[in-house]
């Protein structure tokens, strides 16, 4: 394992995620727009959407992505399939439906397998910064931490911002740093101008 740290101003994000739930229909989540974001950034880093087999490193064409789940019975990490060709209340549905049978023990062993990373969030915890176990044979899982408003420098001066904490793990056998921290740069900008995420 190695780790990149990054951290986003995400208001916009926050805004953009209002705006949709107030249209009606599947609510959004912050959680389903990082899901969103992390796929996208994998699009524009594909480097990072690989797995190790322990011999050779196999690339994929889509994003499938594990949603850590907490339930009274254990963590579990549903996968979501295709989240790069999913609109964002896509998703949030495919996520709904994931977390709802995983708390009731009706998962199937498919939706548990796969995938090419994972996303831990503890944010609703109010934890602001932690490093996940990576789940092999995935090349990573991102860490999520709360969303708080802090002090922030803006053009020299001095500004409050709500900034969101993130940290990746990495497999350092199929990724490299370079890789890695190409791919967070990638994913705080998509958070900081999160109409691109959508597109």
């Amino acid at each position: 394992h190695f780790y990149v740290r990054g951290s986003a101003r995400v208001d916009r994000l926050l805004e953009l995620r209002r705006e949709i739930n107030d249209a009606g229909g599947v609510k959004v989540s912050v959680n389903d727009l990082v899901v969103k974001a992390v796929a996208k950034a994998h699009t524009v880093v594909p480097e990072l959407n690989v797995i190790w087999t322990g011999d050779t490193v196999r690339h994929f064409a889509h994003v499938d992505v594990a949603v850590a789940v907490a339930t009274e019975h254990g963590l579990v990490t549903p996968v979501v399939r295709g989240v790069d060709r999913l609109t964002v209340t896509e998703l949030a549905a495919a996520t709904q439906d994931l977390v709802v049978r995983a708390q009731e023990k009706r998962l199937q062993q498919s939706e548990l397998e796969g995938g090419t990373v994972s996303v831990s969030n503890l944010g609703m915890f109010g934890t602001e910064e932690f490093s996940a176990i990576i789940n092999p044979p995935q090349s990573s899982i991102l860490a999520v931490g709360a969303a708080r408003q802090e002090p922030v420098v803006v053009d020299g001066a001095l500004a409050v911002a709500t900034v969101l904490r993130v940290t990746l793990s990495v497999d350092h056998r199929p990724v490299d740093g370079a890789t890695a921290a190409r791919w967070m740069q990638s994913f705080v900008e998509l958070l900081e101008h999160p109409a691109r995420i959508l597109a």
